[in-house]
């Protein structure tokens, strides 16, 4: 692969400013780590502060009021003695016995955790305060010291817990070849120098093993430095400082990888390097950490191991790949997930290439290319256009209807056939059924959830989960991957997953883009600190829109608070209930503040360790939804430190933070990523480089119209919306192609076409002829092979369905491309449920108006097209593209408009057994609606038959079941059948 360099960098000479170079570790980092007069006296204010705790605190109390407590057992008089100062002053002794030993454990905990670099200790019994308190104090003291550096975790210690019950050191999730994730390898400095010195014979044992890369007295080596306070060195650190740019770290790994350092390990993977490691540099490198080869090998042990791996350079020819082979594995490493060979299925060719839009057809790349983001967002939605159709209908006013959606144009309309193109919403619901059967699982097996860093979905379907820390055999059908930090479920069980009855386990996972074909879905919840985006504004901006909008509008969570700061106030309409938008940082901080001490309250309440644990039994429905701050306002270096406090626990809490910075230095980040102007989403020290996942404001803009057109309360006062395609519904009118789609499929017209094409010719004139305004050709193409088709498969369908349809007796062809390149029908070419639309329009709005016998001959006309459901006899497994249409809600719908205009007709006129029949008739297609069962109460009740609307309302009950009757069918019955209730009683 090539080397990226910015803009300012100089191959040849590395003089680029650190202004103008990626930020993730950068070398401000190394200045800030050198101590100040001011860390000084803070750290004498911190030792007299707990000399005075823990030495003076008991001193005083042995001087002052000596031991509290009785000598010898008390006598039973002793309790019915009155209570004196004495022993009021004595019981208050007892308690602050009891603090100063309480805040002393706390101290004696937080020391060893610092001393031995095991992260944040594990908590002190009633002790949150106090154990604060001299977590502060022990690293005001240490922080002169590299001691300090465990305090807090920093990118290089990112696999360490906040939570003090977690052990190990989190292993590396990586996807195929290109990377590693969340690497982390961190070692005292003394108990490095003993490995090296124990294994110098070791290295020399391959110093013979041909010639080394190195030409002797010229070629450059630096030796991996231990760490320092928070600050671990890393191949983009010194590739930063010593070539000018930290993008060329590959140029070193190249030049080491696989090559036997002094301790007998061997770098494999770029993100995992040890203290003491020796690197041999590209010959442009400068800098005074550099050392040249000596000209003998006699001297130090430090010049002997600079000659052994100088003669060991050749034995990395070989390596390949760099990846990890085999099993040996060394503490606090992994090797990639194994990815199994993807299916060899039709059109697999076609799913894997899908985030390339083709030019001809102009669709939004970011959209294609996103399956994940387009699957919630159409569902999403599909939702809203539901939502807004039914409380048209039964909310109408003055003859109101929302039967048809308004029709996107332009942007909306591209951004809407992306949608259609792009979406997976069987993928999403794989990994929605696959994560929650796993915590029902474990919930089964009463074993907690474990700590879930990100998820791959790997180019064959398969789930990798990369965990904090290895823990135990997953339940079946899960798999251990090649590392126990690695839960594996492939495509093939994940299909034998079925709903369960459990919580999201790890709603806060996001995508964040591809590599190799595999996509990265990081779990912003699970991140121990803040997370910080780094880039110019507008690339930022589109990371943070599309981490927003999957957040708001994915299929694998069940209820979430995304919170938005200095950016998307135009997305709230996507997700009203999930998404949330704050004026400022100064409102996020107070708000944050008060919702982390109520978290950690109704944690400790619960008796739960963290939100994890709270989401398996019998609160996981109730509680513990994520909370993910998304703050692209850069904050100042004190609301930045505020954050960083709060976040400090968000982790355990269920709370994410993803906060954007122009310089990429943000104190505090636990994890740093930069977006480029290319359209990379790279963290070095992660072993990230990922096409990432954009949604760019023009697009943001389109998706958004959709939404906001489909908005239920919008325009409350509009007219009665016009069918997209309204029909000559006179003889003369007589169409040259009918389809029959209300009820069994038939066409009329058209010779049935021979052989396997078929079911695709009958489907892809389905699709057309529910979309008059036009079929996008990926969309249509997406619709019958929902896994991806070739495009010369495609042209050659589409050619069939040309041949098929044939031409009308003018020589116009009756299918065609308009300037869009939309595929439509001609107007020769109708439906039923075209005319059934035309129909009751006519009847409502047209000639029916002004003449009462036209409206009776045009309703009862529409009502006997109604032969029952759309497309009743579709072969299982196809038309699934029905899913994202809402023509399965209209119908139903306008059936009963139908119908209730039908029976009121009948109604005016006294014809009571006609509006029965009509309702009757109308109540086969829309069973559910409960307008039509109102309608004939009342029909019935204009019957006078006394008997039959008791029996009616017996019906009524029976299929109401346990759920009971809606409050507007009693209070109809209440006001029609007096004694309904009693009736109903005696039947019953």
């Amino acid at each position: 692969m090539a080397r990226r360099r910015s803009s300012s960098s100089s191959s040849s000479t590395g003089n680029t400013t650190a202004s103008s170079t990626p930020r993730n570790r950068t070398p401000q980092a190394v200045r800030i780590r050198r101590r100040t007069f001011g860390d000084f006296v803070k750290a004498f204010l911190a030792f007299v502060a707990l000399a005075v705790l823990v030495v003076g605190v008991p001193g005083a109390l042995a001087v002052a009021v000596g031991w509290p407590l009785p000598s010898g057992m008390p006598e039973l008089g002793w309790l019915q003695r009155p209570i004196t100062t004495g022993t009021f002053l004595n019981i208050l002794t007892v308690i602050v016995w009891f603090a100063w030993a309480q805040f002393t454990a706390c101290v004696l905990v937080e020391i060893k955790a610092a001393v031995s670099g095991i992260g944040v200790p594990g908590r002190v019994p009633g002790a949150g305060p106090s154990q604060l308190l001299a977590r502060q104090l022990v690293a005001a003291l240490l922080l002169v010291g590299a001691t300090a550096a465990s305090l807090t975790p920093g990118l290089s210690q990112l696999g360490h817990s906040l939570e003090g019950n977690q052990r190990g050191s989190v292993a590396a999730a990586e996807q195929t070849p290109g990377g590693g994730l969340f690497a982390q390898q961190q070692e005292q400095a003394a108990s490095t120098a003993a490995a090296l010195a124990e294994q110098a014979t070791h290295a020399a044992a391959h110093a013979d093993a041909g010639g080394g890369s190195a030409q002797t007295g010229d070629t450059k080596y630096y030796r991996i430095q231990p760490p320092e306070g928070r600050h671990h060195d890393s191949l983009w650190e010194i590739a930063e400082r010593h070539l000018g740019d930290g993008r060329r770290y590959k140029e070193i790994f190249e030049l080491n990888k696989d090559r036997v350092q002094p301790d007998g390990s061997k770098l494999s993977e770029a993100s995992l390097i040890r203290p003491g490691w020796i690197m041999e540099m590209p010959g442009d490198a400068r800098g005074g950490d550099l050392v040249e080869m000596p000209e003998t090998s006699g001297g130090s042990a430090a010049q002997q191991q600079l000659h052994d791996y100088a003669k060991a350079g050749g034995d990395h020819a070989g390596g390949g790949s760099g990846h990890a082979q085999g099993g040996g594995t060394g503490a606090g490493r992994v090797s990639l997930p194994e990815q199994r060979p993807a299916p060899d299925r039709p059109g697999h060719q076609q799913q894997t290439q899908a985030g390339s839009a083709e030019e001809g057809f102009g669709l939004p790349e970011a959209l294609v290319g996103a399956p994940l983001l387009a699957a919630g967002l159409l569902g999403a939605l599909g939702r809203r256009r539901r939502q807004a159709l039914w409380q048209s209908a039964f909310g109408a006013v003055s003859g109101r209807r929302g039967m048809e959606p308004p029709t996107p144009t332009g942007d909306a309309a591209n951004a809407q056939d992306a949608l259609l193109v792009g979406a997976d919403p069987e993928g999403v619901r794989l990994l929605d059924r696959s994560l929650r059967g796993l915590a029902a699982s474990l919930a089964a097996e009463s074993r907690p959830l474990p700590t879930v860093y990100a998820t791959w979905l790997g180019n064959n379907g398969d789930l990798h989960l990369q965990l904090a820390q290895p823990s135990g055999n997953p339940p079946a059908p899960w798999q251990l991957g090649q590392d126990p930090t690695f839960w594996m479920l492939a495509r093939t069980d994940a299909e034998r997953y079925e709903d369960v009855d459990a919580a999201a386990p790890y709603p806060g996972l996001v995508s964040l883009g591809t590599m190799d074909d595999s996509r990265l879905l990081l779990n912003l919840e699970s991140v121990p600190g803040l997370v910080s985006l780094s880039g110019s504004e507008t690339d930022r901006a589109a990371v943070f829109a599309s981490v927003a909008a999957e957040l708001a509008t994915n299929g694998w969570s069940d209820r979430m608070t995304i919170t938005l700061v200095g950016f998307g106030e135009d997305l709230t309409p996507l997700a009203p209930n999930r998404l949330r938008h704050l004026d400022g940082i100064d409102d996020l901080l107070e708000t944050m503040e008060a919702e982390t001490r109520q978290r950690r309250g109704a944690l400790g309440a619960a008796g739960h360790d963290s939100v994890l644990t709270g989401r398996t039994g019998p609160a996981q429905h109730t509680r513990w939804a994520p909370h993910l701050v998304l703050l692209a306002a850069e904050p100042s270096a004190d609301e930045a430190m505020k954050l960083a406090e709060l976040a400090a626990d968000a982790g355990r809490l269920g709370i994410g933070y993803l906060v954007g910075t122009a310089s990429g230095d943000l104190p505090g980040a636990a994890w740093e990523m930069e977006i480029t102007g290319e359209g990379k989403l790279l963290a070095p020290l992660l072993g990230l480089e990922l096409d990432a996942q954009l949604l760019p404001v023009p697009l943001q803009r389109a998706v958004v119209e959709l939404f906001v057109d489909s908005d239920p309360d919008r325009d409350p006062q509009g007219p009665t919306t016009t069918p997209p395609f309204l029909v000559d519904i006179s003889e003369q009118g007589r169409p040259a192609v009918y389809a029959r789609l209300v009820g069994p499929y038939e066409i009329i017209g058209l010779e049935t076409p021979d052989g396997d094409r078929s079911a695709l010719l009958h489907e892809a004139l389905a699709l057309l002829l529910l979309h008059r305004e036009g079929v996008h050709p990926r969309v249509l193409s997406s619709a019958l092979w929902p896994r991806g088709v070739t495009d010369d498969v495609r042209e050659a369908l589409l050619d069939r369905l040309r041949t098929w349809l044939g031409t009308d007796p003018d020589g116009s062809p009756r299918l065609t491309t308009d300037a869009t390149g939309r595929l439509t029908l001609a107007k020769s070419v109708v439906s039923d449920l075209d005319v059934l639309r035309s129909l009751y329009h006519e009847a409502t709005q047209g000639r029916g108006v002004d003449s009462r016998v036209v409206r009776g001959r045009l309703l009862t006309d529409a009502l006997v097209l109604v032969r029952g459901p759309l497309l009743a006899d579709r072969p299982e497994g196809r038309y699934r593209w029905l899913t994202h249409e809402i023509v399965d809600a209209q119908l139903p719908l306008l059936v009963a408009d139908i119908g209730l205009a039908l029976s009121e007709f009948h109604l005016v006129k006294d014809r009571a057994e006609k509006a029965i029949e009509a309702l009757g008739a109308a109540l086969n297609s829309a069973p559910a609606d409960e307008r039509l069962w109102h309608e004939l109460l009342r029909a019935t009740h204009a019957t006078g038959d006394a008997a039959r609307l008791q029996a009616l309302a017996a019906d009524l009950v029976a299929r109401s079941g346990s759920r009971g009757l809606p409050p507007r069918t009693e209070a109809l019955l209440d006001e029609l059948l007096p004694t309904w209730r009693e009736s109903v009683a005696a039947v019953g």
